[in-house]
């Protein structure tokens, strides 16, 4: 009131300067510490999602790493087929050109015709297109390998072994079905996105439900830094808060509309896989069957169609076949190796689609060490 007075002026001065405020300093010191005392298990929820998605990704590793290892498997068999393939083609180029020494022998000894000589250098030249795309296929095949194994295209990388048909006892469709659902990756992978769906409905949920905090503070607030720790000087307090959501505009009811939409899809992602994989087997499986019997069949036809070639060329050198039978018997052979060659390729890889499918080891040596 004595400053805002109109006499202020008279008052007596020495008063007037003790009423002017003089500068000073403020020390602070404070320490807060905040505790969430109930928040409907929210932080815990969250932990266990991080742990849910830790082991999703670990799940999706090892799928990763099993569809590298098929194919890698797929590509070495491709390269044992164009081999196996190439073999063929110079074993049938090596028999033409025996058949066309045989029918120049036999035309300068005056028991074959020209025409003999002639049609064996055009069936040998006939050839040498074939050997070409045959030597092309192994390249490819080997490029495709080294794409796969990070080297070099051109990197003349050498496998060892032979394409060969190794039979393996089968189990029934259904255990190997129902095997497959515990071990397949990708079916752990959709289970813990289930998981997780679910943990995150959990958290929408609990934002609509009541949480308690605890806040303390403790510190020290002095004009002189000397003072500081003097328990005249500190100053404290302890505060509990209790929080519950009433209006929201629909935020929180839109979360969990949200994180259900996402379980019922994760849960629907999780049949059709089951659905895919158990047909990926019954494929597989089938497959592997039609394979060996193929293999049965094709056999009997390359151990006849070697009985009917070495019958002709003996018959061409009495003069009982002509060059066309020879001919025809020596691409009738090739065609029953050929045939032998694809079933076995298509069994080996029928055998390891199973695996696959099934969550089991690709590799022979992996399942009998």
């Amino acid at each position: 009131m004595i400053l805002n007075s109109s006499s202020f002026d008279k008052v007596p001065k020495d008063f007037r300067q003790a009423l002017v405020p003089s500068a000073s300093n403020l020390f602070d010191f404070n320490l807060h510490v905040r505790q969430p005392l109930y928040n409907a298990g929210k932080v815990r929820t969250a932990v266990q999602l991080a742990e849910e998605s830790l082991e999703e990704k670990y799940a999706s590793m090892e799928a990763v790493r099993r569809q590298i290892a098929f194919k890698v498997f797929q590509a070495f068999h491709d390269l044992l087929l164009a081999r196996a393939n190439q073999e063929i083609v110079r074993e049938t180029h090596r028999q033409r050109v025996k058949h066309l020494e045989q029918a120049r022998n036999r035309f300068q000894n005056g028991v074959a015709t020209e025409i003999d000589v002639l049609r064996s250098e055009v069936n040998v030249a006939n050839l040498e297109p074939e050997l070409i795309r045959a030597e092309n296929r192994v390249r490819l095949a080997r490029a495709a390998l080294n794409n796969l194994i990070v080297e070099d295209l051109e990197a003349p990388t050498e496998i060892v072994g032979a394409l060969e048909y190794r039979p393996c006892p089968l189990e029934s469709l259904q255990e190997i079905q129902s095997r497959s659902l515990e071990k397949r990756p990708e079916i752990m992978v959709a289970r813990q996105q289930i998981k997780q769906a679910q943990l995150a409905l959990s958290l929408a949920q609990a934002e609509k439900k009541l949480s308690v905090d605890l806040e303390g503070q403790w510190g020290y607030a002095v004009r002189e830094p000397k003072n500081f720790f003097n328990n005249d000087y500190s100053r404290w307090n302890l505060t509990f808060s209790f929080k519950l959501p009433f209006i929201d505009s629909g935020r929180k009811a839109g979360l969990v509309g949200q994180a259900l939409a996402r379980l019922r899809a994760a849960e629907q992602r999780l049949a059709q896989l089951e659905n895919n994989i158990k047909l990926e087997i019954k494929q597989a499986y089938d497959d592997m069957q039609s394979s060996a019997q193929a293999i049965a069949a094709a056999k009997l036809s390359v151990a006849q169609a070697e009985r009917v070639l070495a019958m002709m060329q003996a018959n061409y050198q009495y003069g009982a076949a002509t060059t066309l039978d020879v001919v025809d018997s020596q691409t009738a052979l090739a065609l029953a190796r050929n045939s032998l060659v694809a079933a076995t390729y298509d069994y080996e890889m029928a055998k390891a689609r199973l695996r696959l499918a099934a969550g089991d080891p690709i590799l022979d040596g992996e399942v009998n060490p």
